[in-house]
């Protein structure tokens, strides 16, 4: 839902609303249904809006709650916003709308910085106190909704994306070396606040920022879920953990119907997105519009999983749409994709949802999707191997499971301008403080901690956000309800590891979703043309490596690009990506942006 500018000045200096006015129109797809700008001296905002909460113009933004002295610019939802206002309504604050732009607003001026805590939802969020000149930034829990910064001495903008920034003009657009080795080694992820430009940064998942009139600031984070064992839950049983694991799901669901527009569901046929479908079934949802992709198949790879959700659709009797994507889409469907992107994400999956969500925005304003569930639940293939592996040794165990590429064989890949053997091993080191953390009992653990809070929001998270966005399409991320999270978090891991991978989910749907489903081959989004690269795919991938551009930049050695470019399906990083793909997609992402 929406997108969000602004420009905040500590030099003395009014804000450039041009300058916002620029970055706010740059956001028109996250935002069809309307735009705002507001100045105040040192501070403009922009917003372009999404509707999906009190479509009336009452639910404009920036939203200017005149008696509060606050102006408030937000991406998101709040899920609780109905039970929140009724609260501050007992506390004498009185609504001129039924948004929850205004719960948020009203939340702070209740409880200052720590409205957060009150909040059950997905959103970022900045807030200006008029009188003061004060300003709180705010990002939920894990992060399903971007804001992005650059800051100078004297200024600070921020966007809902990168590329608005850029469009405010003036950014570093240099390549940030240690985010450049994170991208080749964490299968794209450049965990926050980096990203691949140096200018630019992310504010993190769970954070608040306060920021002074004069530009000091104070980051606060205000949750982090613990994988450790309840005592109080250490007589459960198998099946104590399951009638929890669904009735926490069921509330997560059902707290994602909230809207004043019809929600549909992303359909893909694994259990994730059928349990959401059954569990919306069985609360009596009717007409529910489901929505499932393919493509054409290569490579001896099948390009669907039509067989399985239409199982789905048709045992709980959905509005079913079966998308199949014309290979006449594709190739053009992946520049877009690139377009789309605030960051470089490397997997296939993003030209999946993005010429989905095209399709599905025909029909549908508001979605649920299955995302999240492999990393919270345990159900990715490079868990089992740090069972029983000792605290002192995860950090090693997960690098060969998880590392795309250890550090000298990174270092063989990049130009000789980018090779550096001196450096220290930045993946490994953010790894090692990642897991020596307190909060996490076993490796296993310890890894589900780093891919719920770290990988999980800078890839398939921010994947789902960009490309649903692209088309003004709300995502909305039930297994990633905070609540949620943080109850399977404490779920045994052998519980989550077992039946090859979050047995406990598999069998706690039983009975609610069709058996195929659950005993089924764990599935994805499958882009075989991409996967496996020929004719004009390959030529994308070639075009964009060999461009002067590319050249010039020498991210890569060139006789490492020439050797993969002659057998392009040879090389596969550990999490089975084609690795070409990996490189040729970075050097596009920089070429659409105008990165030199």
């Amino acid at each position: 839902m929406c997108g969000l500018a602004g420009e905040l000045r500590f030099d003395g200096r009014s804000a450039d609303l041009g300058v916002v006015d620029r970055m706010t129109a740059c956001q028109v797809h996250r935002g069809p249904d309307g735009s705002g700008l507001w100045s105040n001296g040192r501070v403009a905002l922009g917003h372009r809006r999404l509707s999906i909460i009190d479509l009336s113009a009452a639910g404009g933004q920036p939203m200017v709650d005149a008696p509060l002295g606050l102006t408030v610019v937000f991406n998101g939802c709040i899920y609780n916003h109905r039970q929140l206002r009724a609260e501050l309504e007992g506390k004498g604050h009185r609504f001129f709308s039924t948004s929850d732009t205004e719960v948020i607003g009203k939340a702070y001026a209740e409880w200052g910085m720590d409205c957060v805590d009150h909040l059950l939802g997905m959103f970022a969020f900045v807030i200006v106190e008029h009188a003061s000149g004060r300003a709180m930034l705010a990002r939920d829990r894990l992060g399903i909704k971007p804001l992005y910064l650059d800051e100078r001495p004297g200024r600070l903008r921020f966007a809902s994306t990168l590329p608005a920034l850029l469009e405010s003009g003036d950014v570093d657009t240099s390549i940030d070396r240690t985010a450049l080795e994170q991208y080749l080694s964490f299968h794209s992820v450049v965990p926050a606040p980096r990203t691949i430009l140096a200018g630019v940064t992310k504010l993190p998942p769970a954070t608040v920022r306060m920021i002074e009139p004069d530009g000091r600031a104070s980051e606060h984070r205000y949750w982090e879920p613990a994988f450790e064992r309840d005592p109080a839950k250490a007589g459960w049983s198998d099946e104590d953990w399951q009638e929890a694991l669904i009735g926490g799901l069921r509330t997560a669901v059902e707290r994602r119907m909230v809207a004043d527009v019809p929600v549909g569901v992303l359909l893909s046929g694994g259990i994730d997105s059928s349990l959401v479908v059954a569990l919306l079934a069985e609360a009596g949802q009717s007409d529910l519009a489901t929505f499932s992709i393919g493509f054409d198949s290569a490579g001896g790879e099948s390009g669907d999983e039509f067989e399985y959700s239409t199982l789905v659709a048709r045992h709980f009797g959905t509005d079913h749409h079966r998308i199949s994507i014309d290979s006449s889409r594709l190739l053009p469907g992946i520049d877009g994709t690139v377009a789309a992107m605030s960051e470089p994400m490397v997997s296939h999956d993003c030209v999946a949802f993005y010429l989905l969500s095209e399709d599905v925005s025909a029909s549908v304003k508001v979605v649920q999707s299955g995302q999240g569930a492999d990393e919270v639940l345990g159900g990715y293939d490079w868990y089992p191997p740090l069972a029983g592996v000792p605290r002192d040794e995860a950090v090693e165990a997960y690098s060969r499971v998880f590392l795309d590429r250890r550090w000298p064989e990174l270092q063989l890949l990049l130009g000789p301008a980018w090779r550096d053997a001196t450096r220290p091993d930045s993946a490994t080191a953010f790894l090692a403080e990642q897991f020596c953390r307190p909060g996490a009992e076993t490796s296993v653990d310890a890894a589900l901690r780093n891919d719920t809070t770290v990988m999980l929001v800078d890839d398939p998270v921010k994947r789902v956000d960009n490309m649903t966005m692209a088309w003004g399409l709300e995502a909305r991320v039930p297994f990633l309800d905070h609540e949620f999270v943080e109850l399977v978090a404490q779920i045994p891991p052998e519980l989550k590891l077992s039946d090859g991978g979050k047995g406990v989910l598999k069998r706690a749907a039983r009975g609610l979703v069709p058996d195929a489903v659950i005993d089924r081959t764990k599935g994805y989004f499958p882009v075989p043309a991409i996967r496996q690269l020929e004719g004009p795919y390959l030529e994308r991938v070639r075009a964009a490596l060999l461009d002067p551009a590319a050249r010039e930049r020498g991210l890569f050695d060139p006789a490492s690009v020439e050797r993969m470019l002659a057998d392009p399906n040879s090389v596969r990083t550990t999490l089975g990506s084609n690795a070409l793909w990996q490189l040729a997609l970075l050097e596009m992402w920089l070429q659409e942006h105008g990165v030199r």
